[in-house]
């Protein structure tokens, strides 16, 4: 999905001999994808990365669901979500089906006993709250406020916090997260009127090799189990690596809004894809200037998808007692609008400061109990 890209030292020719100081050889593997037809990067390790000691009992991460089938409008108070020292015992699924998982973090530790790597589904970390590094064998991203983090599948990787307070929204997704097809030419650049371009893709920079052995463990899930490997080499091991496929950033406030006359329908917000939702970022904006426009958001029947909103600062000029960290869920096959009074309130305003993450799913989402514990019981009575 990122253009080419190359870190740290590689030979001049790929598969062919590359040797350390010392004569050794150092370890080429290729990390593809879809089947060595999609992305891929070439990495060069210190070590062989197949040296594993031992493996402990795989144990369940499933997450326990209370309501299989929604059919109502409903809202969450994200920020209810206890904060836990432990990265991945902070995490805290709320919405998921067969396709994407929604989770919600407030880890207050860097994670330093141990790696995560997700080998089922892609990641995309967005940083409500909090700053630090991401900290990968492809070297490290330094993140702040607003930022959304894209980890591919299969990528081990550690977070370094700056402080304890952090808060996430993480989707995880069985479908790789990609670029809006729409954004990209025919050579897959993003094209010019896209509301971001590549200099607004930050990359991993400050490659460290660690070339020390002892006993890494590496958390890895995949079927929502998580398996406890122990490997001999540090998984951060690379003298060097290049090509498509590796994590990068990309901050909310760099993306650049689509206005027009009247009001543009949600996909101008897109900011990424799978095959099974779509991400979108609302962030400050003028508003439409035909002079009979009405700003807010008309009645709407999202009758392929349920939308979820997660808010992040700002004031959502379309609803009403909707705080920072709150998430509203909208079920395909049911209306939704604006809340009474907002659209005469919102005639004639010129602007907004609204900050949002949107997912809307292709497939119902299920609630977990983790979510009725933080819900307004009586949102999808808060038309009347």
């Amino acid at each position: 999905m990122p253009h080419y890209y190359s870190l740290g030292k590689i030979p001049p020719k790929r598969h062919t001999i590359f040797r350390k100081p010392d004569g050794g050889l150092y370890a080429e593997e290729l990390v593809s994808t879809d089947g060595f037809s999609e992305s891929y990067s070439l990495v060069y390790h210190a070590h062989p990365p197949t040296r594993v000691l031992y493996i402990e009992e795989a144990y369940s991460v499933s997450p326990e669901i209370a309501i299989g089938h929604n059919m109502q409008h409903r809202s969450f108070y994200g920020l209810q979500v206890k904060p836990k020292d432990d990265y991945l015992d902070s995490r805290v699924p709320v919405l998921v089906n067969k396709d994407v998982s929604l989770s919600l973090a407030a880890p207050r530790k860097s994670m330093t006993d141990y790696f995560f790597k997700n080998s089922g589904a892609d990641e995309m970390i967005f940083v409500h709250e909090g700053t630090g590094a991401l900290k990968t064998m492809y070297g490290r991203i330094d993140f702040a406020y607003g930022d959304h983090l894209l980890i591919p599948r299969g990528i081990a990787y550690q977070l370094e916090f700056a402080r304890e307070e952090n808060r996430f929204l993480i989707v995880e997704s069985v479908t790789p997260i990609k670029y809006p097809k729409r954004y990209l030419n025919a050579l897959g650049q993003l094209l010019e009127h896209a509301p971001y371009c590549e200099r607004d893709i930050r990359k991993p920079d400050d490659l460290e090799t660690h070339e020390e052995t002892g006993n890494f463990l590496v958390k890895i899930k995949r079927d929502d189990r998580i398996w406890p490997y122990h490997y001999e080499t540090h998984p951060f091991d690379l003298i060097g690596w290049d090509g498509y496929h590796y994590p990068f950033a990309f901050s909310i406030h760099n993306f650049e809004p689509i206005t027009g006359r009247i009001h543009q329908p949600p996909p101008v917000h897109q900011v990424f894809e799978s095959s099974a939702f779509i991400i979108c970022d609302f962030v400050p904006r003028l508003f439409d200037y035909h002079p009979e426009a009405i700003p807010v958001p008309y009645n709407h029947s999202n009758v392929d998808s349920d939308e979820v909103i997660y808010y992040v600062d700002g004031e959502f000029m379309s609803r009403r007692n909707i705080g920072i960290g709150q998430i509203t869920l909208h079920p395909k096959g049911i209306v939704h609008g604006p809340h009474p009074g907002a659209v005469e309130k919102g005639i004639g305003a010129k602007s907004t400061n609204e900050l949002a993450v949107m997912v809307d799913t292709f497939s119902p989402l299920s609630l977990t109990h983790q979510a009725l514990a933080i819900e307004d019981k009586n949102y999808y009575k808060s038309w009347i």
